[in-house]
């Protein structure tokens, strides 16, 4: 059973938190000591208990089964004046129409996959999503965290609603060879997925994605089903549920292949995240006892980290004169 979020946070000024702290103190909230806050109140126990911790930053935290009522009929209506809770449908319809996100994983760590998911949402599975706390997966701080929303991800959408490309850094390093430009590859990718649930989905009419490119350049590589979808890119757009959905579904999958190329290779463990100093010295590591092919076989061979470990030359930027094709 997914659980609805039990935490809230809100951004206040000074002179609400200090209203907040007038009208609390009137409903016989305890109050107590909050490091780096103006007060921490909590009252209730069991089902009804609600805490709102009020930072110096303006970060109101509120927490507790009981937080929903508070914010209802105390936070809104007299200390924010703006009723969002229960009525995202009204400020942002757009979330809940039938449409398509996309995002990836994978593109700035050097060692193993490039994931791209897309997630399609109508307005019940927006709904349930958000109730699952799907949110941009960056800002989701625990791997395990990330894997468990994953799942709940694929429960509400089924195998209809989502699609998910996974390249191994083997596969990943024949096509970047082809395609010699990250953005023209990532383009693939995303009309990849994006093209997998057009055919399930073929009356959807837009889709979201994070802004990395020209949007002509994901255009140019749509087949005849995208071709007359509404692209969207945009800045933060793992705000959007089904971008989110999108990006969680990617983690989750990039997560679970860095487990088992890190288990493969004999590391006892996950492939380390990133491109820092501490995984390039493992990749040097790896490369004195096993060469530069078997490095290869777990990482991005184009990133300069695998120029820098082997002394290859690093791959030559295309010219940008020469016409793009599709890789066979």
């Amino acid at each position: 059973m997914i659980k609805p979020p039990s935490s809230f946070t809100f951004k206040l000024t000074e002179e609400q938190i200090e209203l907040l702290r007038v009208r609390l103190t009137e409903q016989g909230y305890d109050f107590s000591d909050l490091p780096y806050g103006y007060y921490r109140a909590r009252k209730g126990k069991g089902v009804t208990m609600v805490g709102l911790d009020a930072y110096l930053s303006g970060k109101l935290v509120v927490s507790g089964k009981g937080a929903p009522e508070v914010i209802e009929f105390l936070i809104e209506p007299e200390i924010t004046g703006v009723a969002k809770l229960g009525y995202d449908e009204v400020h942002n319809p757009e979330a809940y129409e039938p449409h398509i996100g996309i995002d990836e994983s994978g593109k700035g760590d050097f060692f193993g996959p490039l994931v791209v998911a897309a997630a399609y949402t109508n307005d019940l599975t927006a709904k349930q999503l958000l109730s699952a706390g799907v949110k941009d997966s960056k800002q989701i701080g625990s791997d395990a965290v990330a894997l468990k929303i994953g799942d709940a991800i694929v429960e509400i959408l089924g195998p209809t609603r989502y699609s998910v490309l996974a390249l191994g850094p083997e596969k990943y390093n024949e096509l970047y060879a082809k395609f010699k430009n990250l953005n023209r590859f990532l383009a693939w990718g995303h009309a990849t997925v994006l093209e997998n649930l057009l055919t399930q989905h073929p009356g959807c009419k837009r889709a979201i994605s994070d802004q990395f490119a020209n949007a002509a350049v994901l255009r140019s590589a749509l087949k005849e089903r995208g071709k007359t979808i509404e692209l969207v890119q945009r800045t933060k757009a793992e705000s959007d549920v089904a971008v989110a959905a999108a990006s969680i579904l990617a983690r989750a999958e990039f997560l679970r292949r860095m487990e088992r190329l890190g288990q493969d290779a004999g590391l006892g463990g996950p492939l380390p995240k990133g491109a820092s100093g501490h995984v390039a010295a493992l990749g040097r590591k790896y490369f004195a006892a096993h060469g530069s092919e078997a490095l290869a076989r777990l990482s991005k061979r184009h990133f300069k980290t695998f120029s820098e470990i082997t002394g290859e030359p690093p791959i030559t930027p295309p010219n940008p004169f020469r016409k793009f094709s599709r890789p066979k």
